[in-house]
């Protein structure tokens, strides 16, 4: 395993203020700093490093603290506080043991938006083609699709109002705030 001698201050590219485009009601909020970890794994066993490995695909469990995404047969997305960047790959490669898998840091990689209120789903469906209504994209869900042009992963979290997560890559990060920012002055 690499040893990560010297950690790299990440720079977050939005830098923005949580806002609500033109009195919307939709939140638009990028989120702070987090390690984020791709994870592929054949036999993955029930859990590794106390995070569920075993639930079906396209759900999503944890809290706001620490997730895990199950995106396919053998590939999780998991995101943390950053304080865990270091831990978190070496207490999962610990506990997946001889088991042929791959661990990759991707947090300079990816950036969080958090998109909640009543009409987010309005917003969202502007550019994602998915149904987001309750019954086809409950709270717990997590899935890969496409956000205008940019392909993202969209979950929801739990709660009593909507909260969704895009997460995207850093190069595309202006690009879907722009657009998720239109999108809710449209809806609203």
């Amino acid at each position: 395993m690499l040893e990560a001698l010297y950690r790299t201050a990440r720079a977050l590219p939005l830098g923005r203020p949580a806002a609500d485009p033109a009195g919307s009601g939709i939140l638009i909020r990028p989120a702070g700093a987090e390690a984020h970890v791709s994870l592929r794994v054949r036999d993955p066993g029930p859990s590794a490093a106390g995070l569920p490995l075993d639930r079906p695909i396209n759900t999503v469990s944890g809290d706001a603290r620490r997730w895990i995404a199950r995106l396919g047969p053998d590939e999780w997305l998991i995101g943390s506080d950053e304080a865990e960047a270091d831990a978190l790959p070496a207490a999962l490669a610990a506990d997946l043991g001889e088991r042929p898998h791959a661990i990759v840091d991707i947090s300079h990689r990816n950036v969080g938006i958090d998109v909640s209120g009543a009409r987010a789903a309005v917003a969202l469906n502007a550019g994602c083609p998915l149904d987001l209504g309750e019954a086809a994209f409950p709270a717990g869900t997590a899935t890969r699709t496409l956000l205008g042009k940019a392909e993202i992963v969209l979950i929801r979290r739990p709660g009593p109002v909507p909260l969704y997560r895009v997460e995207c890559w850093r190069s595309f990060s202006t690009y879907v705030h722009g657009f998720l920012t239109e999108a809710a002055r449209s809806a609203g």
